[in-house]
């Protein structure tokens, strides 16, 4: 998953507000009382979360398994990218947060995903340290269902065209949101086309709670991404802020 979609992934997602993300996070890990300036990022892809905290004199390690994403994601003064599985990671040190952006815990569809990432979080934590990430939130999934997207974009010479089509499997808390891509190069004419099949899982706030518990964290918070808004129907992106009791 990712390897090839990440030769596309920066072009896909360059109307995405990065910097509004970035400065939320840093509102949030403020409001939320954080010791110190040491990041761990679960999941940093090609690093654009990553480089712009850096930039707020955050130290970022990032932890990304597609090789692909790690060989886009440049390092820059305070961020680093390095190779790794967020279920099994050991850096052998510990972090004033730990951060997992982008849905990246609800790419771990098992429960056994789900309570090693957490685990590996508290791991790399100090005492009181935050892990903060955001997920699908199932009662909005459940009432506005997911639809099939077509993302259309043009840029260095290529056209792309996304399709997007959802598969929901309610039993197991789970899309599977399955990716077909055609990039054409202008210059040439040769299209390119590939799928891939993501995995989505959704929570709920009591399954998240009990996840948080077992893995020796509290909840200090529970927000729509970006907005801060209370969680409902209208709430894709759930944000949580866990604390290490």
């Amino acid at each position: 998953m990712f390897d090839a979609y990440s030769r596309y992934y920066d072009l896909l997602y360059q109307d995405k507000d990065y910097a509004a993300e970035v400065a939320y996070v840093d509102a949030l890990l403020q409001r939320h009382g954080i010791g110190g300036r040491e990041l761990l990022e679960f999941g940093s892809g090609t690093g654009r979360h990553g480089r712009l905290l850096a930039e707020r004199a955050y130290r970022v390690t990032g932890i990304e398994r597609s090789a692909a994403m790690v060989a886009r994601a440049q390092p820059s003064p305070g961020f680093q990218c390095l190779a790794g599985d967020i279920r099994t990671v050991q850096l052998g040190r510990t972090f004033d947060a730990v951060l997992s952006l982008f849905h990246v815990v609800s790419y771990q569809v098992g429960n056994a995903d789900v309570q090693a990432v957490f685990a590996r979080a508290a791991e790399h934590l100090l005492a009181g340290g935050l892990f903060v990430f955001d997920v699908w939130y199932s009662p909005a999934v459940l009432a506005q269902r997911p639809a099939v997207r077509i993302k259309r974009l043009a840029a260095d010479g290529l056209e792309i065209t996304r399709l997007a089509e959802p598969h929901l499997l309610p039993n197991a808390n789970r899309v599977d949101v399955n990716y077909t891509l055609f990039a054409r190069d202008t210059a040439t004419g040769a299209v390119a086309t590939f799928t891939e099949s993501h995995p989505m899982r959704h929570f709920s706030l009591p399954e998240l709670d009990l996840l948080a518990e077992a893995a020796g964290f509290e909840r200090l918070g529970a927000e729509a991404f970006l907005t801060g808004a209370p969680p409902g129907e209208d709430t894709w992106g759930l944000c949580l802020v866990l604390r290490k009791t």
